[in-house]
């Protein structure tokens, strides 16, 4: 029997477009644009200045505290400018530009072989940083900062988040294929750093190339096994995962590791792997191209920093022009009004559809059906939310456990009167932790 958990939602996958579509590297020849906030903690510290010349894999900035991350430079060429650009957020955000010299020439350590059976946890950690690995399906968690749990010895799981369960998006799916080895010797790593965890390959059901594959490979290893999942969205949320997976449950005020578990994504423990045996830090990411307007749909190989115009110009641009535009998945993406603005680390995918069916659609009176709170994977009562977020009653939100939304989509997907019921939540969670700040703070004086 698939594994899964309570709630949750069917959707149409999409994934045919793209799913038999190997990844292609694609080199731009414009300015690379890197954001100081690739991540949840404060902006990196730049570490170059205007002028300065630098290669791939050269750091351009430092990680300012413990949930900041490193960034590096994607191409070779000249510091030309550091300045607020617009990122895909819709802020403007400081950020390194690049003039690309289109020669790619790398420093030279990249590349260098390491053996991480001699390496300390701290020293991996400490790698890791430096090479500014983050959480690369889109929550930007710095990996270092994921990998220091309290006590290594109570690590009971490390999961490897194969589930993928956005519609359209499939660059995990073919890096679970392309790039096996470096997957499985991501995981080896993880289980050297926690000696009393069993590693889990987590993967949706409508993925069997990938179960397959993976089963067949780990079948003789006695701490690596492959769990099938329902496929269901929002399978791949951490909560989700790690209730499917383990049958523990982690809620706002509790870490995975606090529950023994460590949940990474499959290009995350790619990463880690390059970064750790290969000496090579986070420069390139698979982003899927996807929707009905691209004239080549596909998986994409590109460097961080990349235009996102240049990449959809280096991919054979659009047949028409897009009327919706979304970075990341359909269900937690952002919508974009330009292509004027950078890949970074955690841009999953980009989908343009000629059509924007959602767009369109107007809302109406809650009619009381209840099929928000069946699909909500955290187990709230969406409806009674909504009316005291519309009152303006945050305390309230916050007595119905309303900062255990996990903000999927899931409530206003199904909602047949097209509330906007997840982009509520996100406005008062907002204000729930500016009071809690604000308290906090209080307290201190």
């Amino acid at each position: 029997m698939k594994k899964t958990f309570r709630g949750g939602v069917h959707l149409y996958e999409g994934k045919q477009i793209t799913e038999n579509a190997a990844i292609q590297p694609l080199n731009p020849t414009g300015d690379a644009v890197y954001p100081l906030q690739q991540h949840i903690g404060r902006p990196a510290v730049p570490v170059v200045q205007k002028g300065d010349t630098v290669l791939v894999g050269q750091r351009i900035a430092e990680a300012a505290d413990g949930l900041s991350a490193s960034v590096s430079a994607t191409v070779s060429g000249t510091v030309k400018a550091i300045e607020p650009r617009l990122t895909i957020s819709g802020n403007m955000v400081m950020s390194i530009v690049i003039d690309n010299d289109e020669q790619y020439t790398p420093v030279s350590e990249i590349g260098e072989e390491r053996d991480f059976h001699d390496l300390r946890n701290d020293e991996i950690r400490q790698i890791a940083r430096e090479s500014g690995v983050v959480g690369l399906g889109g929550a930007g968690f710095p990996t270092d900062t994921k990998l220091t749990p309290a006590d290594d010895n109570k690590i009971d799981y490390i999961i490897i988040n194969g589930a993928e369960c956005e519609p359209y998006l499939t660059s995990d799916h073919r890096l679970m294929l392309e790039q096996t080895d470096a997957l499985l010797g991501g995981l080896r790593i993880l289980l050297h750093m926690f000696p009393n965890a069993e590693g889990v390959f987590a993967i949706e059901d409508n993925k069997p190339e990938c179960i397959k594959k993976l089963t067949h490979l780990t079948e003789t290893h006695p701490r690596v096994r492959v769990c099938p999942l329902k496929t269901k969205y929002p399978q791949g949320g951490e909560r989700s995962l790690i209730y499917a997976v383990t049958g523990r449950r982690v809620h706002s005020r509790v870490l995975p590791f606090q529950v023994g578990c460590i949940v990474h994504n499959v290009a995350t423990t790619i990463a880690l792997y390059r970064a750790v045996n290969e000496s090579t830090p986070l420069v390139r990411r698979v982003i899927t191209l996807s929707g009905d307007a691209f004239n080549n749909p596909g998986n994409y190989e590109v460097p961080i920093g990349t235009n996102l115009q240049e990449v959809v110009d280096l991919a054979g641009g659009f047949k028409q022009p897009p009327k919706k535009l979304i970075a990341g998945g359909p269900m937690m993406g952002t919508s974009l009004f330009t292509l004027d603005v950078p890949t970074m680390k955690t841009t999953s995918a980009l989908l343009a559809f000629t059509e924007d069916e959602v767009g369109d659609a107007k809302e109406t009176a809650c009619i009381r059906c209840g099929r928000c709170a069946q699909a909500c994977p955290a187990q709230l009562v969406p409806q009674m939310m909504v009316r005291a977020v519309r009152r303006g009653d945050i305390d309230e939100f916050e007595k119905m456990y309303g900062m255990e939304c996990v903000s999927c989509g899931s409530c206003s997907f199904i909602c047949p009167a097209h509330i906007p019921l997840t982009q509520s939540f996100i406005y008062a969670k907002k204000e729930v932790a500016d009071k809690r700040r604000r308290e906090k703070e209080g307290d201190k004086k």
